[in-house]
């Protein structure tokens, strides 16, 4: 997406063919700085430090961690090392095993003078797919608010959504923000209510961020305000990404979801979630047994990192001294409580047998 005058892409293969360029979305949105990765150990750490996150994101950066490592060493020990230490990285995100398995695959029946090549290769080609299914979810999504604008005779479609599932959380486009982006760049008028999202302000950071720089008219909201817009009638449409969506249509994402959905259902908002099938798990069926949640520091709930009025990042105390704090990343939200899940093949509802007739043979 655009910033300034310039297309980026939140990651990238540097013109010296040894490493790869990020957007270090830890210092945004005070600051727009790129860092370059040169070292398996630094992809880990980009994607362990959040400086990438999003569910295909991380899955891409893993992909170029695998290219980044087979540089080192290409052996099958290395390879192996590489895919354990890639993937002990973030535990919920789907889109990281996912990403592994693939290079492994393509990987592991080369000799080793060719793996490095390959894995070039094939993360390159793992990139391009992916915005090339965001695009799609993103024609699929637009077609929907095309219809909740025409009911509203063309007043702004206002629309709910929680954490940050655009074009810095994936390779380009985004997920829950692609339609958003096509329906403004369509002419269509609308108007998100972004979410801050504790602890660590995806939403009002980087969420809000991406559509101040698209023109896309929104306001940030404190968490707990969603419900209270959707019983005042303020709500449309609420749809969030997923870090990962079980075969029966559980949905894990950030903390703080499920609590929008149970609103939603209450108050008759369609709440939607925007998916590309790199992020469903065909291994489960029950999320809330099977998926893993991360447990992140109690640093990010008892610290705010913002801006001070000389215009240095800091980090600032928000509870007293010797209160602990616990910090799970992401919750479950059950698939009765979803309306639809919007793919690069369509709209489904959430139900094993929808996913099933979407994607045939994945199961």
């Amino acid at each position: 997406m655009r910033v300034g005058e310039r297309h980026w892409r939140p990651i990238w293969a540097e013109a010296d063919g040894r490493s790869v360029g990020i957007i270090d979305q830890t210092l945004l949105p005070h600051r727009f700085e790129t860092t370059r990765l040169a070292t398996l150990a630094e992809a880990a750490h980009a994607i362990r430090s959040m400086q990438v996150r999003g569910a295909p994101l991380i899955g891409a950066t893993a992909a170029y961690g695998v290219a980044l490592a087979m540089a080192e060493g290409a052996g099958d020990g290395d390879l192996d090392r590489a895919l354990a230490v890639l993937g002990g990285t973030r535990p919920t995100a789907v889109n990281l095993r996912w990403a592994l398995d693939r290079m492994a695959a393509r990987l592991r029946p080369l000799p080793a003078g060719r793996r490095v090549a390959a894995a070039w290769e094939e993360a390159a080609a793992l990139v391009e797919e992916d915005v090339a299914l965001n695009a799609a979810i993103g024609r699929h999504g637009l077609a929907r608010i095309r219809e909740i604008a025409a009911a509203r005779g063309g007043a702004p479609v206002r629309i709910l959504t929680h954490c940050n599932a655009g074009w810095l959380a994936t390779c380009d486009w985004g997920t829950a923000l692609a339609p958003i982006f096509m329906a403004h760049d369509a002419g269509i008028a609308v108007h998100v209510w972004v979410d801050e999202t504790r602890p660590r302000n995806q939403g009002a950071a980087l969420t809000a961020w991406e559509l101040l720089q698209h023109g896309v008219p929104h306001a940030v909201v404190a968490d707990n305000a969603g419900g209270h817009l959707m019983q005042r009638g303020q709500v449309d449409l609420c749809i969030v990404g997923a870090d990962r969506v079980t075969a029966a249509g559980d949905v894990a994402n950030k903390i703080g979801t499920y609590l929008k959905a149970l609103a939603a259902r209450d108050t008759g908002v369609p709440f939607l979630v925007a998916v590309p099938s790199p992020t469903i798990d065909w291994t489960i069926a029950d999320g809330l047994a099977a998926i893993p949640i991360e447990e992140r520091s109690p640093l990010e709930v008892t610290r705010v990192q913002g801006r001070d009025a000389d215009g240095r990042i800091v980090s600032v105390q928000v509870v007293p001294d010797g209160s602990p704090a616990a910090n799970p990343a992401f919750d479950v939200t059950p698939a009765r409580l979803v309306d639809g899940l919007v793919t690069e093949r369509g709209i489904c509802a959430a139900t094993a047998a929808a996913l099933a007739a979407l994607f045939p043979g994945r199961r």
